[in-house]
């Protein structure tokens, strides 16, 4: 693990993981809980190493269902805390992620997607975008955001803390195989140093001072209608807070015919396809969701006005499809799939789709 320090700003290079631990470190976590699972172990590993030196704690569960919930145990105690996993460790963790969504409990998990369905393999896809955004038998009360870069993956880690205790919503970074693995350069810094302020925690139970009272968190409840309230309260909630979260970026949406929308590590090969075709005088647009929850649809629909097609690419089948289909609902674009569960899509890929049409 690279030896390197949180004071200025400096120039690293590491893998995703490893970004991950030192980005939970610039938020100020306190705990980790987790249990290994591929391609996601070294970010419990580069923890580990970290947490002795800055006085910071681990604790390595018996499974992934006790991590997450072990995980919201930590947090109602008013520790900033968090875990990360993939694949059926992102399966087995819904049950604590609803919890938290029920409770408003501001937990953090960091998913580095895998091949699915089971056990699959253990190197990448965006498989778990549905899963990640609506996993659960909630509603998908939940912040989650789609990182493309290694910088991202510290930003969006930092940010994924702070999300969730201004807003009481369990917040997820959503990576993939390919970032947790990969190298490459990124600036890692303290976010105080930058004026980022870190939102202050504070414990949910065991309040036990004068004048105070415990706080009664529930979970279940006893009646359909009791329940449709505590519903309807979160989702007003939401609705409050989504504009404030929501976030996207495009490109050349402006004059485009067709536009490559994406998320995630394949954004990448879109912006390289976009820079080629622009080159050669194309007229072709970029847009990406960085938030798949909530989904940025106003911004997509406001962003194909000219568009003739969309190019829709993504290492799943039909994920991100269907939340732009439903985003873009009765609008009059064509909207051409590319589809490869599993499969790492390039920039020459998706140029070779675009002279298709």
């Amino acid at each position: 693990m690279a030896e390197v320090s949180l004071q200025g700003e400096q120039r690293v290079f590491m893998t995703g993981n490893e970004v991950v631990a030192w980005a939970a470190l610039a938020a100020k976590v306190d705990i980790m809980y987790g249990y290994p699972i591929t391609p996601q172990n070294e970010i419990m590993h580069y923890w580990t190493r970290l947490a002795p030196k800055y006085g910071k704690r681990f604790l390595q569960t018996e499974d992934e269902i006790s991590a997450g919930f072990t995980m919201l145990g930590g947090v109602m105690t008013g520790r900033k805390a968090f875990t990360a996993t993939a694949g059926p460790g992102n399966v087995l963790m819904q049950e604590s992620a609803v919890m938290a969504e029920m409770m408003r409990l501001p937990a953090v998990f960091v998913i580095q997607q895998r091949g699915g369905p089971s056990t699959a393999t253990v190197i990448y896809a965006q498989q778990e975008t549905t899963l990640t955004a609506f996993g659960g038998n909630g509603e998908g009360h939940r912040i989650v955001y789609s990182t493309s870069t290694h910088q991202e993956l510290f930003d969006y880690t930092i940010k994924a803390f702070n999300a969730a205790w201004t807003y009481r919503f369990p917040t997820f970074v959503l990576g993939d195989g390919y970032q947790a693995k990969m190298r490459e350069p990124l600036t890692i810094y303290d976010p105080g140093e930058k004026g980022l302020e870190l939102v202050p925690t504070e414990p949910m139970v065991g309040e036990n001072k004068p004048g105070k009272q415990f706080k009664y968190l529930r979970n279940t409840y006893n009646t359909e209608d009791e329940l449709y309230e505590v519903v309807m309260d979160n989702q007003r909630d939401w609705d409050a807070m989504a504009p404030k979260v929501v976030e996207w970026s495009e490109k050349g949406c402006e004059d485009a015919d067709i536009v490559l929308v994406t998320h995630g590590v394949v954004s990448r090969a879109a912006l390289g396809a976009y820079d080629l075709l622009r080159a050669q005088g194309k007229k072709v647009g970029v847009f990406r969701p960085i938030t798949i929850r909530p989904f940025p649809d106003k911004q997509l629909l406001a962003a194909v006005q000219k568009a003739k097609k969309l190019l829709v690419a993504e290492s799943a089948y039909g994920q991100l499809l269907k939340l732009v289909q439903g985003a873009l609902y009765g609008a009059p674009v064509e909207i051409v799939p590319v589809l490869r569960p599993g499969i790492g899509i390039t920039t020459e890929e998706l140029v070779e789709e675009y002279n298709k049409l």
